[in-house]
C-alpha cells in the first residue's frame, strides 16, 4: 500500500494533470483511497495504469444510503511491480446513475461493469453489452440497492406446508 504521504503526492500529480479530478484522499488502516469526480474516472485511472497500477483487481458498487450521492462504483488498482494497491472511488446520484466505461483500459472490467449495472443500475457509457448479467432481462429493480424490498416467495417447510399450498391428499 502506498502510504499516506505518497498518497497525497499522487492526489496532487492528478490535481496537476487533471484539474478537478480528486475531491478527497482517505487513508485508513493502511487503505489508500482516492475520492475522484465521477466525469473522470478514465482519465484517472488511465493514469494510474501508466503509473504503474495495471491491473484492475476489483471493480464494484455500493449504496451509500441515505447519504447522496447515493451509489458508489470502487476501483481496486494493483502495481504488481511494488506490490501496492490503491482505491478509487467515485459516487453518483441515483437520479442519473452514469459512468464511463473503462473497458478499453481494463478488458476485466466486462462482466463486473455488467454486474454494477445489473444489481445497482448504474449506466456504463461506452460499454459494448450493457445488459444484465445475473438477472433475467424483464427483471424490475435493482436488488443490491438498500431500498429493495426484502421478502419474495415462502418457503415450503413440512410444518407451513397446508397453510402455503393447501392439503395434498
Amino acid at each position: 500500500m502506498p502510504d499516506a504521504t505518497e498518497l497525497e503526492l499522487t492526489a496532487q500529480e492528478l490535481r496537476d494533470a487533471h484539474s478537478d479530478s480528486i475531491l478527497d484522499t482517505e487513508f485508513h488502516r493502511g487503505r489508500a483511497v482516492l475520492v475522484i469526480d465521477p466525469s473522470q474516472n478514465r482519465a484517472v485511472l488511465g493514469y494510474l495504469r501508466d503509473k504503474g497500477y495495471t491491473m484492475l483487481a476489483s471493480l464494484h458498487g455500493v449504496d451509500y444510503y441515505p447519504h447522496e450521492p447515493r451509489l458508489g462504483v470502487l476501483y481496486e488498482m494493483i502495481d504488481r511491480r511494488r506490490v501496492e494497491r490503491i482505491s478509487v472511488k467515485a459516487r453518483v446520484s441515483t437520479e442519473d446513475p452514469r459512468i464511463a466505461s473503462v473497458i478499453d483500459l481494463f478488458p476485466g472490467a466486462d462482466f463486473p461493469e455488467r454486474e454494477v449495472y445489473d444489481m445497482f443500475g448504474v449506466v456504463f457509457e461506452g460499454h459494448p453489452d450493457m445488459r444484465r448479467i445475473l438477472m433475467p432481462e424483464d427483471y424490475e429493480g435493482y436488488p443490491q440497492r438498500r431500498d429493495f424490498p426484502v421478502g419474495g416467495e415462502p418457503v415450503l417447510f413440512t410444518y407451513n406446508e397446508e397453510q402455503s399450498y393447501g392439503k395434498y391428499v
